[in-house]
């Protein structure tokens, strides 16, 4: 049940790359992703933000994807490629693709969507004037580590320690856990940081949990991490641990609950950002957005099959209850 919206709705979209019209100028968008290709819904948005920007059948133009798969060594090389390409515009999903981008080029526009704080991270100087040939969309995940604990202790109301799983070789791994570990002790509980950064590590993380006696987990934003959604949901329900996302997505896909910044509505920014640079805009003129609103999306399904109890006070505050 749909309570408010993050930013626009989005409209049913085809897959980039748009039609070809031979008669017009083909600039080439290049995409560099740390982790997967974005699912459906993202794509979807981020093409419905070129639209809306201006870029239509009227200025036909195509994407050139590159992606990491979480393996974030990779990315200067692929950033390199799209350099060496001499697209118009790259666009980075997250922060160790964004990075790479601008080490790779300080000519080529930059437009990233992260999930940490872009200053903090070396990205840009200042979020309302930043320089040089970067800007883009900031989720500010490493905000929201009060908000997480406390939702996920109001699921399991006698948990004191809750393990959090981090990517390590990801950049934002550390403030997202000095984030958690300084709202933690706010909260009365210790966070026990697990690492994974390979398939294999996830299943012996889930694997270890038991014995370690956590009985809550709580999930970080990471592009590798989130592109391994369905055996992060798989795992969860197996081994039957209480588990808290940073995204919508993994409740669509039976997770237990999410709360963070709604991912579609961030790519079509993004999508709005390119197409105003393609027009002409300069990144300097275009501040760093952030979410005004975030979205807690409860999956009641897998509470009752973990056997827990979500209080009618949690379900009243949530955006979307998935029956």
């Amino acid at each position: 049940m749909k309570r408010r919206e993050f930013l626009a709705a989005l409209g049913g979209l085809a897959p980039w790359p748009f039609a070809v019209n031979a008669q017009q100028p083909r600039p080439v968008i290049g995409f560099l992703h740390q982790g997967a290709l974005p699912p459906q819904p993202a794509r979807a948005a981020f093409r419905k933000g070129l639209v809306e920007a201006g870029i239509s059948d009227g200025l036909s133009i195509a994407i050139e994807d590159r992606w990491a798969d979480g393996q974030y060594d990779r990315l200067p090389a692929l950033a390199a490629e799209l350099v060496n390409r001499q697209v118009a515009v790259i666009a980075a999903d997250f922060l160790p693709a964004a990075l790479a981008a601008k080490a790779a080029t300080q000519t080529i526009p930059i437009v990233f969507l992260i999930g940490s704080d872009p200053v903090g991270s070396g990205l840009v100087s200042s979020v309302n004037r930043p320089t040089g040939n970067i800007t883009g969309v900031a989720f500010m995940f490493t905000r929201l580590g009060a908000k997480n604990l406390e939702l996920l202790r109001t699921l399991v109301p006698d948990v004191t320690s809750i393990a959090a799983l981090i990517n390590p070789i990801n950049p934002n791994s550390e403030p997202q856990l000095r984030d958690l570990q300084n709202a933690a002790s706010a909260l009365g509980l210790s966070i026990v940081a697990v690492k994974a950064s390979t398939d294999q590590e996830i299943e012996s993380v889930f694997s270890m949990l038991p014995q370690r006696q956590l009985r809550a987990l709580l999930i970080t934003a990471d592009g590798f991490l989130i592109s391994r959604q369905d055996l992060l949901v798989k795992l969860a329900a197996l081994h039957a641990i209480p588990t808290m996302y940073p995204l919508r997505q993994y409740a669509d896909a039976g997770g237990l609950m999410s709360y963070g910044a709604s991912l579609p509505a961030g790519f079509r920014e993004c999508g709005i950002y390119v197409g105003k640079v393609l027009k002409g805009a300069k990144p300097t003129d275009l501040p760093v957005l952030q979410p005004s609103t975030y979205e807690l999306v409860i999956n009641l399904g897998t509470a009752k099959a973990l056997g827990l109890n979500v209080p009618p006070t949690l379900i009243a505050v949530a955006d979307e209850v998935i029956e």
